[in-house]
C-alpha cells in the first residue's frame, strides 16, 4: 500500500468569516487543506493521484471550510464492468462527510464520488449558522 500526503495551499482574498485557521502572507489569505491519497494493494500513479488533486481543489474553492481529504483507491474483481472503487472521507467541522463510487475506471469513480461529496456538502453548509 503506498501512502501519499499533499499539502495543498491557497490564497484567496480576504474573508472574515472562515471556520478554520488560516496564514497571511503579504494581505493575501493562505488556506491548507491536508490530501492524504492511498493505493490498496495498487501501483502508484502519478496521473491519478493529480487528477484527484485538481478535483479536490475545485471543492477547496467552493468550500473553504475543508479540512482534510483522505482518500483510497482499491480494486474488486468480483465485476468485470466494475471494480475500481473511490473512497473519500472529508475532514469538515462537524461529522466527517465520506462517499464512494464503483465504476469501470478510477477517473470515473473518483468524478461520481466528488458529485456524492458536492451534494453532502451543500446540504452541510445549510445547516451553519452565521453570527
Amino acid at each position: 500500500m503506498k501512502h501519499i500526503t499533499l499539502n495543498i495551499i491557497y490564497d484567496l482574498y480576504h474573508d472574515p468569516f472562515v471556520i478554520k485557521p488560516v496564514f497571511w502572507y503579504r494581505n493575501i489569505k493562505t488556506i491548507i487543506m491536508t490530501i492524504n491519497i492511498q493505493f490498496v494493494n495498487l501501483d502508484y500513479s502519478d496521473s491519478l493521484a493529480e487528477f484527484t488533486t485538481k478535483k479536490l481543489n475545485k471543492l477547496l474553492e467552493k468550500y473553504e471550510w475543508l479540512i482534510s481529504a483522505d482518500v483510497f483507491f482499491k480494486e474488486e474483481g468480483t465485476n468485470p464492468d466494475k471494480g475500481k472503487i473511490c473512497n473519500i472521507k472529508l475532514g469538515v467541522p462537524g461529522p466527517d462527510v465520506f462517499a464512494t463510487s464503483d465504476e469501470k475506471n478510477f477517473e470515473m469513480a473518483v468524478k461520481e464520488t466528488i458529485s456524492d461529496l458536492q451534494i453532502q456538502l451543500k446540504k452541510k453548509k445549510q445547516t451553519f449558522k452565521t453570527y
